[in-house]
């Protein structure tokens, strides 16, 4: 024996859960690559650009956790991803602005978003890196690398495990990518 009922409104649910899917899908994509874009406007120096698509960015993020609950957002791995994007070209943003990594106040962001942006900041701050080195620009290879080395300093005090662990991985490597470039440009010194 069926509950007629309960199997309606289930259908009910599951039709409304995929329209909710459809649109978080959406606007998280957007979100993802429009980070993406941030990053590229930073590592070319159009600061402008980067400030209004992250104001953007922030628009769309905080029209979804107004329009739905922040567990139903998580359900979704592409919200779950642009987060962790959105994180890095926000502390990318900081780091090029002078500004310091800090806590984003207007977004509800959870710890993993937060790790897993920094470690991955540490990248694009190694492109930095190389792109200056490129150009002559030696002095820039110290900063940088004593901003990577700060960050590995508080992100070693974390017992990371599993996913997270993978990052911190790749951030240990980016840590020393610019310590070699720094090693590099001293020897030809």
């Amino acid at each position: 024996m069926i509950n007629k009922k309960f199997i309606q409104q289930l259908k009910k649910d599951h039709k409304q859960h995929a329209v909710e899917q459809q649109q978080i899908v959406n606007l998280s994509s957007t979100v993802l690559h429009d980070s993406k874009r941030v990053i590229f406007s930073l590592h070319r120096n159009n600061i402008d650009r980067a400030k209004n698509s992250l104001l953007a960015i922030e628009k769309i993020l905080i029209d979804l956790e107004k329009k739905f609950n922040n567990n139903r957002l998580i359900e979704e791995g592409v919200y779950r991803a642009c987060l962790e994007e959105y994180v890095e070209a926000k502390m990318f943003y900081l780091i090029s602005t002078g500004q310091t990594i800090d806590k984003i106040k207007k977004i509800k962001l959870n710890i993993n978003s937060y790790i897993g942006g920094i470690c991955d900041l540490t990248g694009e701050l190694v492109r930095v890196g190389i792109n200056k080195a490129s150009i002559g620009q030696y002095n820039e290879i110290v900063k940088i690398k004593e901003i990577i080395n700060s960050i590995m300093s508080e992100l070693i005090e974390f017992d990371l495990t599993s996913y997270l662990r993978t990052k911190y991985d790749q951030a240990k490597i980016n840590s020393k990518k610019i310590e070699q470039i720094n090693y590099e440009i001293n020897l030809r010194k």
